[in-house]
């Protein structure tokens, strides 16, 4: 079965809304952990705002090389009761949202990653359907901003599947869901 990981950019305050501030951050292996993390999976699913942030950005972007191939040519899923056109080899997720995502995860294939989409990320995480989390913690305290776990998030329990540490100051730490049987 498919995995749905959800990999975010993060400050150390937790805001993960419009990530400009990664970019003095940046270094090689941050770069190819990025790399191989896309070619691991095999689809994106998106929320409405990322999808069009990225849809705008992407397929012009120059010199960004297999990376670039990568995202502009895997499918995209993405999450919105308002869009009507998809483009950028996309297809919006139509009806219950719970059951469309563990219909992809049913399906063979590669995990599906998910990039930004807070509020996409904030439903799946509420809706038990999230896999993996991989937060890439930049050393910088931004201040305010959308988070994915926020005021009125229900508790969840995870354990550290794999820590990270880049010569930026950047971590990435992953974690899995604990079920809430093995809770206790």
């Amino acid at each position: 079965m498919r995995k749905v990981i959800v990999s975010e950019f993060v400050s150390l305050d937790g805001v993960a809304e419009n990530p400009a501030w990664t970019f003095q951050f940046g270094s090689k292996e941050q770069e190819q952990y990025k790399f191989d993390e896309l070619f691991a999976c095999d689809a994106l699913l998106l929320g409405r705002v990322t999808y069009q942030g990225f849809a705008a950005a992407w397929p012009a972007m120059k010199g960004t090389g297999e990376y670039g191939e990568r995202m502009n040519s895997m499918p995209k899923y993405v999450a919105s009761t308002t869009l009507t056109q998809m483009e950028w080899n996309a297809s919006r997720i139509k009806g219950d949202l719970a059951e469309e995502v563990s219909r992809l995860k049913q399906q063979p294939g590669q995990d599906i990653l998910v990039f930004g989409s807070c509020e996409l990320v904030y439903t799946l995480t509420q809706l038990d359907l999230i896999d993996e989390y991989r937060l890439m913690v930049f050393p910088i305290v931004v201040g305010s901003g959308k988070r994915i776990f926020r005021d009125g998030s229900e508790q969840k329990i995870l354990k550290r599947v794999e820590t990270k540490t880049f010569s930026s100051g950047v971590v990435v730490l992953s974690y899995e869901p604990v079920a809430k049987q093995d809770e206790k």
